[in-house]
Order: C-alpha cells, then structure tokens, then sequence
C-alpha cells in the first residue's frame, strides 16, 4: 500500500501506536528488567474502544441457513409474462435488474461442513424500481412440512440432543416417521440429490405457490423455478463425507474463485402457472408444500435469466448481513394462502429484527438502490442511519399525505378472486393416500438412473445406524408407505450392517 491510513479509534481520533496500553509508572530502581506494572488506566479509550467492540462483534447466526455464501449479479427478462404478471421489473423483454443471491445450507451451525446432506437454500434479492424483492428458495421443490406450527419442532430435532449436545438419530427420525408427510422430501434429501457438489450445480424452486397480477387485475397461482446452466450435479456420500474432511467450506470457496476467474454461473427461469379453477380438479392441495406440480399438466414457461458475476468485498457486512424474507415484495406478486408461506411472511422479519436490529432494512446491502423509501410512521429505533426523514411529520394523515399508489381491481378480469366465509378452527393436515403416491413416483424417477435408487437406501440405512431398533422398525414402515419395496431394501441394509438376532426370521 503507497499511502497507508493512519490508524484510528472508532472516533477517528489517530493513534500512535495501536498496541500500546496506559499504565502507572513505578519506581524501576533496583529492578534488572522493570516496564511499568501499575494498574491500566480506564481512561485508555483506545484499549477500551477495540475491547468492547470486540466483545460485541459475533451477531446471532441464523437459526436456520446460518452457514452460506452470496454474490452479486444480474437479472435479465428473455421472454414477455406480462400476460401473468404486473411488475415492472418484468415489463419488458431485455431489462435488467441489480441482485443478490445468498445459497445456504439449512440445518447446519456455521461451522458446519458445507457438503452435509441437508437441503440448501437458494435466496435472491431484486433490487427493483418498485422496491427490494425477495425470493425465499430452496434446492428442493417440496419440504419437510406444510403445517406452520410443526417448524419448530421439526427443525430442533434436526439440531442437537438438549441432553448430549450431539445430533440425534432417534430424535431425526422419530418426527419424521411420525408426520409422514415429510417421506417426499425425505426421499429426495437421502437420494443423491440431497449433496449437491456445488452451489452453482443445482436449481432453486419457489417450492411455495404465489399470487402474480396482470396489469387488469387478473391472477393465477404460480411456482417458480431456477434451472442451473452448469447442470445439475451431485456428490455420493462417500464423497461428500471425504470432501467434509478435508475441505469443508469447499462450496463457499468454489463458487467465489468460479466469480473471480469470470466463470460467472447463470440460471434460467421458469414459472408453472394454475388458474383457480385449475386448481379446484386436482388431487391435492395447491397450499400444500410437500407436492410438486406435475409438468405435464403445468409446463415451465421461461421469463428470465440471471448471473452470479460479482464476488462481495466483506463478507459480514455483506453476505452476513444480508435479510430475505418472502414478505418483501413487489405490485404485481403476492403469498397465497399456503400456511406456511404464511407464518413465514412474519418469522423471516421477525428474526431479522433480533438478529441485525430494529432497523435492518437500512444496512447498505438490504436498501432499496432505486425506489425511494417513505415510511414516516416507521421511525427511531437504534441504529438509525438515513436521516430518520428529517422533521416530517410521523404519522400519515391530511397535511403530510403522500401520492397514492395506483392499484388495478384485483378481481376485474375473467378470473375471480378467492372468497372465504366460515367459522375459525383449529387445523391440520390429515395424511391422505395421496400423500405417498408422489414419493412413489420419485422412487420410479430414481430408476430411471443407475445406482440411484441404490444410494437412497443405502444413505437411510447408514443413518439411522445409531437410531433405536423400535426407531428403525418405524422408518422401514415410513418408506414402505410409498412402496413397499423400498423398505424392505433398507430393512436388509440395515441388518446386513448391524444384524440382529431376530433378522433372519424377519426377513
């Protein structure tokens, strides 16, 4: 460095010597070797100023998704949807919007290896003229749940044993067989698919149904999906064990070098539309997370495309820091009643606020870069950076009324809004025949590919080792619910790697 700055306090005050401490001087008459060796002084501002800074450095992880890594890019639209939706970021066919993508793994600490077998999170924040839009997605296209009061449940006996502090088989797979609605997902997370070999190697999938508008007010429901244009590759355990050992944050490091070469990846993107009426005739729910849409029925329709070409320059300030959540959105998308999209429209905001503070959304790398912000009721709070609005008045009202955003009738076209009427109940979902036929279809999907359907059960088998027999015995039952082959095949791994004195009998 030329020019070196001159090294400060947090004040910008310039120090000296930033490894110096004020101390009381003694008497070093008589001492071969004497430094001063009084007490330090409070007043050493600079001592104080780095330690109660560094005391206070580490922000909570994430509770979920803690470990990730983001880069910058760009969106562009490829092909006019304004027939779907309104927004003005896909107005027009060659337009290009400013992002950010944060991958992630979902169960895992921070210090988790980056090839574990678990989901992955796919996040992408449109920085757009109309506001910040987030889409909240992951790697898969279903998930574990579709009952929002389960999260927490599921996702602490996905972490640690509150007893040993050590992941838990029996804790794994106790809930899982016991909401079977899990075995599509689970499935898909313990075939090959469940270690992708590279975050720029696998697609992201909205996984939940959407709202989009047209300019008229007309609606379908909507599922979106990123498909890589690097393939879609994966690791076998074996290897995504070894890789674990000895290079575990190798997901993080290979897609920043990929960006740093310019081995920009890129996606293509896909939307599934269904009309309400559409909706009405099929065999499931259109809010239930734990189904796809059949293609067949629902083709992808391309809108987009969009490229990861910019490394961030600090990562916590950045990649850390940065908040999603499918509440952020924009005219022209809304959540439907999927009721866990739901609970997630509050949690995801929720938490940002504990974790980066009241006023999160004004950290540099969560403001909106093209639309102006005017909230006046929104205000104070600590950490406030942007002027606060200076002194306009704090509440909406005749003197400090804002122009009205123009909002087209909702229902005004063909196609009729939804409309409900009755009394509050308690609910949840009831486990239906239905719920396995899909999963059996994914196993039917693996045997298209050879070893693949060898692997899912050998990954179950080799997990649920350290589970209980009575635990084991459940997760046979749980696979054979989609075919009854398939447990069976992992019955006989499982005694074939631990026997037991009953298995000859039993098979």
């Amino acid at each position: 460095m030329s020019n070196p700055p001159v090294y400060t306090t947090s004040q910008g005050c310039p120090v000296s010597d930033p490894f110096s401490t004020q101390r009381i001087s003694v008497d070093q008459k008589g001492y071969q070797y004497a430094p001063p060796t009084g007490p330090l002084l409070l007043q050493d501002f600079k001592l104080i100023d780095s330690l109660a800074h560094f005391d206070r450095e580490r922000i909570p992880e994430r509770v979920v998704h803690a470990k990730g890594a983001g880069a910058y890019g760009v969106f562009e639209v490829t092909d006019d949807i304004t027939d779907v939706c309104s927004a003005k970021f896909l107005d027009t066919v060659g337009k290009k919007t400013r992002i950010f993508t944060r991958f992630s793994t979902v169960g895992g600490e921070k210090g988790s290896a980056d090839s574990a077998r678990d989901p992955r999170g796919f996040a992408t924040k449109f920085y757009t003229e109309d506001g910040n839009l987030d889409l909240v997605y992951n790697n898969t296209p279903i998930f574990f749940i579709r009952d929002p009061t389960k999260f927490p449940h599921f996702i602490h006996t996905q972490k640690r044993n509150p007893a040993t502090n050590l992941k838990d088989a029996n804790m794994f797979w106790d809930y899982l067989t016991a909401n079977p609605e899990s075995l599509h997902q689970v499935m898909y997370l313990f075939s090959n698919r469940g270690t992708p070999a590279s975050f720029r190697k696998m697609n992201g999938y909205s996984g939940h149904t959407y709202k989009w508008y047209n300019a008229k007010g007309e609606w379908q429901y909507v599922q979106v999906h990123f498909i890589s244009n690097q393939g879609v590759h994966n690791l076998l355990d074996d290897e995504a064990g070894k890789l674990a050992g000895e290079d575990p944050d190798f997901h993080t490091g290979d897609l920043y070098k990929a960006i740093e070469r310019g081995d920009y990846p890129s996606w293509e993107c896909y939307i599934q539309t269904m009309t309400l009426e559409q909706s009405k005739k099929i065999p499931f729910s259109v809010f239930d997370l734990t189904k796809v849409w059949p293609h067949k029925d629902f083709p992808l329709r391309h809108f987009g495309r969009f490229t990861l070409n910019e490394n961030p320059k600090n990562y916590f300030a950045e990649t850390e820091q940065v908040a999603f959540s499918p509440s952020h959105t924009v005219p022209g998308m809304e959540p439907s009643n999927d009721p866990v999209l739901q609970s997630r429209l509050f949690s995801y905001p929720d938490t940002h606020r504990h974790r980066l503070g009241t006023n999160y959304s004004q950290i540099p790398i969560n403001c909106p870069l093209k639309s102006g912000v005017f909230a006046p009721h929104i205000r104070d709070g600590a950490m406030v950076v942007d002027g606060n609005l200076g002194g306009t008045p704090n509440y909406a009202g005749a003197y400090n009324c804002p122009v009205q955003y123009a909002v087209g009738a909702k229902a005004s076209g063909s196609k009729p809004d939804e409309k409900y009427e009755g009394e509050v109940v308690p609910f949840h979902w009831t486990v239906v025949d239905y719920d396995f036929y899909q999963p059996k279809m994914f196993w039917k999907v693996l045997g298209r590919t050879e070893g693949e359907q060898e692997s899912l059960v050998k990954n179950v088998a080799g997990h649920i080792l350290s589970a209980d027999e009575f635990i084991q015995d459940r997760v046979f039952e749980y696979f054979s619910k989609a075919e009854p082959i398939i447990g069976e095949l992992i019955r006989k791994e499982v005694h074939k790697l631990s026997p037991r004195k009953d298995s000859p009998a039993r098979l």
